[in-house]
């Protein structure tokens, strides 16, 4: 059997409030729940430790003045406000080495065809802003540092989180080698939208069978029409029908065939796939974690049919 690639840091996790919206343990819960599942190997081979990263290169996609705020807890509070998280010194060690994170995970995709970052998805941070838990964009910063390093000519961002990429649309606006692609919910966070090269906005309620067309619909004419040379896939779980912040009505087996099926259609085109987790919004946070966890278990499926063929 191949073994999946998994990216993962022992401090994505920080020390955080237990009864905060956003379930800071749901990345540690998420690894034990991927080790419990028997998907990573006896020695750990397949499990990858990204570096956390200075200002200097995280400025491929922020401004350095934003990030040094960040890290000196300097924003000002009103900014700091948008973000909707309590500052700490660990909070921002995570912030500074989740993006490497989806970058590795990027490159082993495009080593071994399809890769997981058992985080990641931070898609509300814009260049010199946080917003909306996210204080970093690493879908931005990934894409850009693969074109940078001459790994990938042509990157599509296809993101199924619930709420709208806005950070990394407008952080990738010129970015004429990434598209970037949302379909989220029209009526939910951010109120003020941004233009991705692709938006798609769903209507409230809307249920398996016309959330699963639009998604295959929508990757089927981009991967014609993009050809890229990598997918980062961001499967956002806030679609389930009980998330919390979510306001689709998709099921947890739909959720499954979506990302089953994502992963699939760049595998039968030869297109290397990375994925990263998005949001997700429950106070039963084992429940979340499994909830997060079936991208990985969808990405596994592919990798041994792949290996069957």
């Amino acid at each position: 059997m191949r073994w999946l690639p998994l990216v993962y840091h022992e401090n994505y996790s920080c020390p955080f409030p237990e009864q905060h919206r956003f379930v800071m343990s749901k990345f540690t819960r998420l690894f034990d729940y991927v080790a419990a599942e028997g998907l990573i190997a006896p020695d750990a081979r397949n499990l990858h430790r990204p570096h956390t990263q200075s200002v200097g290169s995280l400025s491929v996609c922020h401004d350095e003045t934003y990030l040094h705020a960040l890290k000196t807890n300097t924003v000002a509070p009103s900014r700091w406000r948008r973000v909707g998280l309590p500052w700490s010194a660990a909070l921002i060690e995570r912030t500074f080495t989740a993006p490497q994170g989806t970058l590795l995970a990027a490159q082993l995709a495009l080593e071994e065809g399809i890769a997981c970052h058992l985080a990641g998805g931070t898609h509300h941070a814009h260049f010199d802003f946080g917003s909306g838990y996210c204080m970093v964009n690493d879908l931005a910063y990934a894409a850009r540092r693969l074109v940078a390093n001459h790994q990938a000519e042509r990157v599509l961002i296809f993101d199924c989180d619930v709420h709208q990429g806005d950070g990394t649309a407008a952080i990738l606006s010129d970015d004429t080698q990434v598209f970037t692609c949302s379909i989220h919910c029209e009526k939910n966070f951010p109120f003020r939208k941004q233009s991705s090269d692709c938006d798609i906005g769903l209507p409230l309620h809307m249920g398996d069978r016309e959330y699963l067309d639009t998604v295959y619909e929508a990757l089927d004419v981009l991967l014609t029409r993009v050809q890229p040379d990598l997918v980062l896939y961001d499967a956002g779980v806030d679609v389930w029908q009980h998330d919390s912040l979510g306001k689709l009505n998709i099921s947890w087996d739909g959720i499954r065939q979506r990302d089953e099926s994502v992963i699939r259609m760049c595998a039968e085109r030869s297109v290397p796939v990375a994925t990263v987790i998005g949001g997700g919004y429950d106070m039963d946070h084992a429940r979340l974690a499994r909830r997060h966890g079936i991208v990985v278990h969808a990405a596994h499926n592919v990798l041994q049919e792949l290996d069957d063929h």
